[in-house]
């Protein structure tokens, strides 16, 4: 426990932690705050705190896991959103920062930990989305959006939470406008959905612009729901989804598509993908075609997936930087016509999640098991604190082939928006 003080020590300044060792000694930090947690940190062995001081996420995660660490009120959001609101990305804090060492064998490591070939791309998707239907459609929502909402009304109150007075559903159907209105849509184009998910983005361009997408993903589950989406609408004619990876459709297909939009995917191609990728989306597009690229992103310089995340969530997935995502595009010639940068919209959504889950815990535990659902729920609690007070946040990036593809004023993407809201 000495150890563990000390490296808690003058980094919980707001709120409080109390830490509960084995024997019941108690150690507190902080003071209590109006607007800040109080936790309650309980060790139930003495090899907890080991595993924390060694790698303070990973540690920490498993250790939550295997239930060697409780929280009381079962309060993990409250837990890490104290630790790391503490110590915000803007202030350079952080806990467990590696050394120069570490942070040298982390970058040489990287590329190996990203080589999402084929074949490691479809079982990493399946690692992931592949678990069930079911088990998502308990906390996302109704058109199962598994990715960031756009909240238009957020109010930020100082360091905390944001608030908003929309609904999940509500924000994520403003996502969905947001992005519709950044393609210039026509009646009849030709659009390619990369990494489609369940098909609810697909579904929605073809009922409010009139057009014809394809979706492809790497996953069974997803591709199976789309399909039944697509033929319960009656638009399986016109919305067509498919089991298939975007290298192998860039050899098929060059110069298809009208638009592209990728929406979530692009954080599972690893870095020495991205000039494939793009080259791949530049010879799909026609010459006066645009794409929408909707990914998660660092506020900083380049970094390295976190063990935690690696190891349980997302295998061979990694955040890029806004200069790794460029540098890659330039290659290939994609012209950036507008980035948007969301700084806390994945926070308000990620809370969600997390509410929606903490809530269906039962649910959870009988779809899977106990120590799933402490690992889900460690998940969606550790993600919502890099978007809070971390280095998360998410970048939208529209690309041309031709710099006369769209007028030169963003006028056309408010006046679309609005239609597209009116539409619902």
């Amino acid at each position: 426990m000495a150890l563990l003080d000390r490296l808690l020590s003058g980094r919980i300044r707001n709120g409080t932690l109390t830490i509960v060792d084995p024997d019941g000694r108690r150690s507190a930090f902080g003071v209590s705050t109006p607007g800040w947690p109080d936790v309650v940190l309980n060790l139930q062995n003495r090899n907890a705190s080991r595993r924390i001081l060694l790698n303070p996420r990973l540690g920490l995660g498993e250790a939550f896991i295997d239930g060697s660490v409780t929280v009381d009120n079962d309060d993990i959001m409250g837990l890490v959103e104290l630790v790391r609101r503490n110590n915000p990305w803007e202030k350079g804090g952080e806990i467990g920062d590696p050394q120069p060492l570490k942070r040298a064998v982390k970058k040489m490591l990287r590329p190996f930990q990203q080589l999402n070939s084929l074949a490691n791309s479809k079982r990493n998707v399946a690692h992931h989305y592949d678990l069930s239907n079911d088990f998502y459609r308990l906390w996302l929502d109704e058109d199962m959006q598994y990715s960031c909402a756009y909240w238009p009304d957020a109010v930020t109150a100082g360091s905390g939470a944001a608030q908003s007075a929309l609904s999940l559903d509500e924000a994520q159907l403003a996502k969905k406008a947001h992005i519709a209105a950044k393609l210039r849509l026509s009646p009849g184009q030709r659009v390619l959905d990369i990494g489609c998910g369940w098909g609810g983005m697909a579904l929605y361009l073809s009922r409010v612009a009139d057009v014809e997408v394809l979706g492809i993903t790497l996953s069974e589950e997803q591709l199976k729901l789309a399909r039944e989406r697509a033929e319960a609408a009656g638009v399986s004619d016109k919305v067509q989804f498919e089991l298939l990876d975007y290298r192998v459709l860039a050899a098929k297909a060059p110069g298809y598509f009208d638009r592209i939009i990728s929406v979530g995917m692009f954080e599972h191609v690893g870095v020495p993908q991205y000039e494939t990728f793009f080259r791949a989306c530049a010879n799909l597009l026609k010459d006066d075609g645009v794409m929408l690229l909707h990914t998660i992103g660092r506020m900083g310089k380049p970094g390295a997936t976190d063990a935690f995340t690696r190891k349980y969530i997302f295998p061979g997935g990694y955040i890029p930087s806004l200069s790794e995502t460029l540098a890659a595009s330039e290659k290939v010639k994609l012209i950036a016509s507008d980035i948007e940068t969301w700084r806390v919209h994945y926070a308000l959504t990620l809370r969600q999640w997390y509410r929606r889950a903490f809530d269906s815990r039962a649910a959870i535990e009988a779809m899977m098991d106990p120590s799933f659902y402490r690992m889900w729920i460690f998940y969606l609690a550790g993600a919502t604190a890099a978007f809070e007070s971390g280095g998360m946040c998410n970048h939208q990036y529209q690309f041309v082939r031709d710099r006369r593809a769209l007028q030169l004023n963003r006028d056309y993407m408010t006046e679309a928006e609005r239609l597209y809201l009116a539409m619902g």
